[in-house]
């Protein structure tokens, strides 16, 4: 029998660079070497919705993705603010995503723009595993006339890392046994599942590479940080036995999830992600014509304890409001004073198809209000529509009321 040790896997993360703007880029010559910002209207540094993506131009002046619209305009008034079009871009990525799967069915799509391969039972028709990367690049230009960055390592983690470090239209390679090598300079954000309050942990304790943090006994990580210690360790030494599942694998779940910058206790501010997180997991139900039976909350507290609670619906859904009422009933039903790290939510149980419904008074209002939303943020992209609710305004102080206003 062959041992696995002799046969490394060989994974591929390709992820397109800048994937929005630089279609707007290819379909728009006078837009070639100009920032370009793809997302919200910026209303002259008035809109309330966020960066989608910002071409390479555009982030030499700050601005990033997810950014909101109105700080990318102060960066960088000049750049050409264009919206969101989803046809178009679901058009370029069904492209790109029959183009690996010409080099392996084993395809793990993330996003529209980025997808995990496993090339191994690919190498001696193709060759190793770097000519399979270049020669993944050079078809993936010749169709779309756009540039991706590669990673290549033994595994889903350091492949991903690896591909993010030589953007644009970069190739990395991590050759198998070099791991941990290779991860030892890098800043500890790097890592998956380190957000910026962990990071400020760990700069605390005078962790501040991968490889410093790869050096640190186990029982140590576990006084700190508690079972996550072990993790942690597990990845800073750059082991990850993840498969890659081939998108042809029916989805069990879809769901999103928010970390905050700073644990809270605040309820409303826990309502409003809960609000936000059941809007985007709805609009991914009907986009995939989806419905599903059972909704999950997750929730991470100040003491990175977490803790999920799930719930099976009368009936099965794709509406916003359903899946929020399931949600915060949830989340009020857990025990404790502890503040909040994390909050998800999650659809899963599907059923395919809407059917029509009989109750002509209350469903058809309702669901209209999300094909309008579902509509405008396709167009225009998110956050161009939002509920009232989801914004936040400063407290405004009053003085005291003149007589003729106390009715």
């Amino acid at each position: 029998m062959e041992d696995v040790a002799e046969r490394p896997r060989t994974i591929l993360h390709v992820d397109m660079d800048a994937f929005y703007a630089a279609i707007e880029q290819r379909d728009r010559p006078e837009l070639r070497g100009r920032p370009v910002v793809v997302g919200a209207d910026p209303r002259g540094g008035r809109g309330r919705g966020v960066v989608s993506t910002a071409s390479y131009e555009a982030r030499r002046f700050g601005v990033g993705s997810a950014m909101p619209i109105s700080q990318a305009w102060r960066l960088c008034p000049h750049a050409a603010y264009l919206p969101v079009d989803m046809e178009k871009y679901a058009g370029v990525s069904a492209q790109v995503m029959a183009v690996l799967r010409e080099f392996t069915d084993r395809v793990e799509p993330l996003s529209i723009d980025e997808a995990f391969l496993d090339v191994t039972g690919s190498r001696r028709a193709l060759g190793t595993g770097e000519t399979i990367a270049l020669r993944l690049k050079e078809r993936l230009r010749a169709v779309t006339s756009l540039s991706a960055s590669v990673g290549m390592a033994a595994n889903k983690m350091v492949a991903k890392i690896a591909s993010d470090l030589r953007k644009p239209d970069g190739l990395v390679v991590v050759p198998p046994g070099t791991e941990a090598a290779f991860l030892a300079p890098l800043p500890v954000r790097r890592l998956w599942g380190i957000g910026p309050r962990m990071e400020e942990r760990l700069m605390k304790a005078g962790i501040h590479t991968i490889g410093q943090l790869a050096a640190q006994g186990e029982t140590v990580l576990e006084r700190r940080f508690g079972t996550h210690g072990q993790d942690l360790l597990r990845l800073a030494r750059g082991l990850d036995e993840r498969e890659v599942h081939s998108e042809h694998a029916e989805a069990k779940s879809v769901g999103q999830e928010h970390t905050y910058d700073r644990d809270t206790a605040d309820r409303a501010q826990q309502r409003r992600t809960l609000l936000g997180l059941c809007d985007r997991v709805a609009r991914r139900l009907r986009e995939q014509g989806l419905l599903c039976s059972t909704v999950t909350l997750k929730h991470r507290d100040e003491t990175f304890s977490t803790v999920t609670r799930a719930t099976t619906l009368a009936a099965p859904t794709d509406r916003s409001d359903a899946l929020f009422e399931t949600a915060w009933g949830l989340l009020q039903g857990l025990p404790g004073p502890r503040k909040v790290r994390l909050l998800g939510v999650y659809a899963s149980n599907f059923g395919a198809g809407r059917q029509l419904t009989l109750d002509l008074e209350k469903e058809p209002e309702k669901a209209a209000a999300d094909r309008v939303r579902d509509a405008v943020a396709r167009r225009f992209g998110d956050g161009a529509l939002t509920r009232a609710s989801l914004l936040v305004y400063p407290e405004r102080r009053e003085g005291p009321r003149r007589r003729s206003d106390r009715r």
